[in-house]
């Protein structure tokens, strides 16, 4: 599940101030220092040596035993430390220590500007880390660079998709909507003919609202070093809260909170008709909503402007080095491995979402039928979708706190009279208070 998590507030605080503490500008990469080449990253390799790796995505135990398969003197040491905001909160609780800290730890996207600005990462230009962006797609890509600089590769993506209960839609005569306002036409539609049918549900996640804002071509936020812009009035969130609007005023929406069982039942029951997400999905509905198996089909994201072709990620990771790690170049070298090399094709095979324009683009990915989804090829419209993330996405350096007050501001719009273009308002100015007292300048 690629949820956005809250971290515990302390990590946060010691997050805020170390970013703009005003320590030791060298510490935040080793490529001040000189440049690693890739024959230094090779000779590290061979010579051996320990490598700590904090992570809880799975396919990475196959990665790590092939790697070492090929490098017999690197030990690799595999930490699950937590998911998400519990591995955050040990991480940043290692980072404060000075010990304990990996070589090597899986960061979200969205929490990745985060651990940068507090200087808990190495810049990886010195590495020659940039010469491998057209190995990537495009929002991945983007999602590993904070102020200009690039503080990890990206592992895996979440390009969005519509995936729909096709046999609800044929029940009720509902073509596959191609805009958001024929999606809440479809909406409408449905609810009419069943009140027990929803075409989506939602209780207010942050995650799918900043999602559709950017591919909407929002930029809420944009990020210069410690000075930051919040801005929920622009054209794609104003956009968003058009339609979403409408869609929580007509009751359109099924009062049902994501990952809960609730919510695979009505997925698997048919009274939840579709949802927008990245394209991890497949997986989950597999495994916990069985009983939709062959009903379901995948298309291409509804779009804010007909004839458009604009998508979003939702949710993915990186893996980054740690500053205080001890095999900076160890650590290179498993991490390309893992990415950008042997490594990808192992965690695909095993069942996760690349970020690789080569396994993307392969003829054996693309051509592969799921039976969940009748025999369809969903990963031709996962791997267009993600050649069509719109480009210039920023997060916040607090997003995860920000995340975590979601539901306190925007959230209030699904379960009382505030509208969401209030919510937005609220969300902004709480966040913009938050940032002002962690010492950063927010407009």
């Amino acid at each position: 599940m690629r949820k956005l998590l809250p971290i515990a507030a302390a990590a946060l605080l010691s997050l805020g101030l170390a970013a703009c503490g005003g320590g030791d500008d060298s510490s935040d990469s080793s490529s001040s220092s000189g440049t690693v080449s890739d024959a230094d990253v090779t000779a590290a390799l061979e010579k051996g040596g320990t490598l700590t790796v904090w992570a809880w995505e799975p396919t990475l135990k196959q990665v790590v035993t092939k790697f070492q398969e090929k490098y017999p003197k690197v030990k690799v040491d595999l930490v699950n430390a937590g998911t998400g905001n519990d591995q955050y909160t040990a991480l940043q609780n290692a980072v404060a220590a000075g010990k304990g800290v990996p070589d090597v730890a899986q960061i979200e996207y969205f929490a990745l500007p985060q651990f940068a600005l507090g200087k808990s990462l190495t810049e990886l230009s010195g590495y020659g880390a940039e010469n491998l962006k057209a190995d990537f797609t495009p929002g991945p890509w983007s999602s590993v660079h904070s102020g200009g600089k690039i503080y990890g590769l990206p592992m895996d993506s979440g390009p969005m998709a519509l995936f729909y209960n096709k046999e609800v839609f044929d029940k009720y005569g509902i073509a596959v909507p191609k805009t958001w306002d024929e999606y809440l036409d479809a909406a409408r539609k449905l609810h009419k003919a069943d009140p027990k049918v929803y075409i989506t549900n939602d209780t207010g996640d942050a995650g799918l609202t900043t999602s559709l804002i950017w591919q909407a071509g929002g930029k809420p936020y944009t990020v210069d070093g410690t000075n930051v812009t919040i801005n929920f009035t622009d054209p794609g969130a104003t956009a968003f809260a058009k339609v979403w609007q409408q869609l929580i005023t007509e009751k359109l929406i099924a009062p049902v909170s994501s990952w809960s069982d609730q919510w695979f039942q009505g997925m698997a029951g048919g009274t939840i008709a579709s949802i927008s997400t990245g394209a991890w999905m497949p997986a989950n509905l597999t495994s916990s909503a069985p009983g939709g198996s062959g009903k379901w089909r995948v298309a291409d994201l509804p779009q804010w402007t007909a004839g458009a072709t604009a998508s979003a990620e939702n949710g993915g990771s990186s893996l980054a080095i740690m500053d205080k790690g001890a095999n900076k170049e160890l650590a290179y070298g498993f991490m390309k491995f893992a990415n950008d090399g042997d490594g990808v094709q192992i965690r695909v095979d095993n069942g996760a979402f690349p970020a690789t324009t080569a396994q993307l683009n392969s003829t054996t990915f693309q051509n592969t039928e799921f039976k969940y989804f009748g025999g369809q090829k969903a990963n031709e419209i996962f791997a267009k979708s993600a050649q069509n993330v719109v480009t210039g996405w920023s997060y916040l350096p607090f997003q995860v706190y920000s995340n975590s007050i979601f539901n306190d501001t925007v959230g209030k719009a699904y379960v009382s009279g505030t509208t969401l273009t209030d919510g937005l308002k609220a969300w902004q100015d709480q966040s913009a208070k938050y940032g002002t007292e962690q010492g950063f300048t927010v407009k």
